[in-house]
C-alpha cells in the first residue's frame, strides 16, 4: 500500500469489519487455504455489536485446530498475511487490519473455560472464533490497568460488556496471574473501585 493509500486508510465499524473478513475469506477459498483464527479485542466487541465505534485493527490470540486447542500465532502465515494485505489494498483498511494480538493470553494462560465460551462465525475460507464477553472482561480489565490512570478505550470498552462485580473481582484474579506486581495490583484496585467495586484492593485475596 502506497503513502497516499495509508493516508486514505478507513476504521472498520462492524458492516466494514464483516465485509473485510467475508473479502479475506472468499480470497483463501479461491486458492484453496483454509484457517480458523481466534479473535480477541475490539474486532470481537464490534463483531458482536457491544460496541459501536471503530476499529483500525482486529486482533488474533491464535489459531485454532481441528481438535479444538488452540496454538499461538506468532506471525501470519505467508499465504494468509498475503490475503491480508490484498484485501487491505482493496478496501482501503490499514495493511495491519488483521494482526497477531498479544501473544501472553496464550503464553500466560488464557481463563479457564476460555474455549467453551467461543462462538464461530464463518467466511467461506475463514472460520473465526469469537472469545465470549467473560473473557473480553478479562483482557479489557487487564489493559484499562495497565493503562491506568489513563481511561481510554478499555475503560470504555469495559463499562460496555456490563460486567458484573463477581466478574470484575474474578477478572482482576485472573489478570493478577499476568501481572503479579504490587504496583499492578494497586492499578486493578483503582480501575476496579472507579467502577463501583468496594473495598477492591481487600477483595483481591
Amino acid at each position: 500500500m502506497c503513502a497516499d493509500n495509508l493516508a486514505m486508510a478507513q476504521p472498520m465499524d462492524r458492516t466494514g469489519l464483516e465485509r473485510a473478513l467475508a473479502a479475506l475469506g472468499d480470497v483463501l477459498a479461491y486458492r484453496g487455504e483454509a484457517y480458523e483464527i481466534v479473535l480477541v479485542g475490539g474486532g470481537d466487541l464490534v463483531l458482536r455489536g457491544i460496541i459501536s465505534r471503530s476499529t483500525k485493527d482486529a486482533d488474533i490470540v491464535g489459531q485454532r485446530l481441528s481438535n479444538g486447542r488452540i496454538v499461538p500465532i506468532h506471525s501470519l502465515p505467508d499465504a494468509l498475511a498475503r490475503a491480508v494485505s490484498e484485501v487491505a489494498a482493496a478496501h482501503d483498511l490499514a495493511p495491519d487490519w488483521l494482526n497477531v494480538g498479544p501473544e501472553s493470553l496464550l503464553e500466560l494462560g488464557l481463563p479457564a473455560g476460555f474455549e467453551d465460551r467461543l462462538t464461530v462465525r464463518h467466511y467461506s475460507g475463514l472460520t473465526v472464533w469469537l472469545a465470549g464477553p467473560y473473557d473480553l472482561v478479562c483482557f479489557k480489565l487487564y489493559a484499562a490497568a495497565d493503562h491506568w490512570p489513563s481511561q481510554d478505550r478499555h475503560l470504555d470498552d469495559l463499562r460496555a460488556l456490563r460486567p458484573s462485580e463477581a466478574d470484575l473481582l474474578s477478572s482482576a484474579r485472573w489478570s493478577m496471574t499476568h501481572d503479579p506486581s504490587p504496583a499492578f495490583r494497586s492499578q486493578l484496585a483503582a480501575v476496579l473501585s472507579h467502577l463501583g467495586v468496594e473495598d477492591a484492593d481487600e477483595r483481591l485475596d
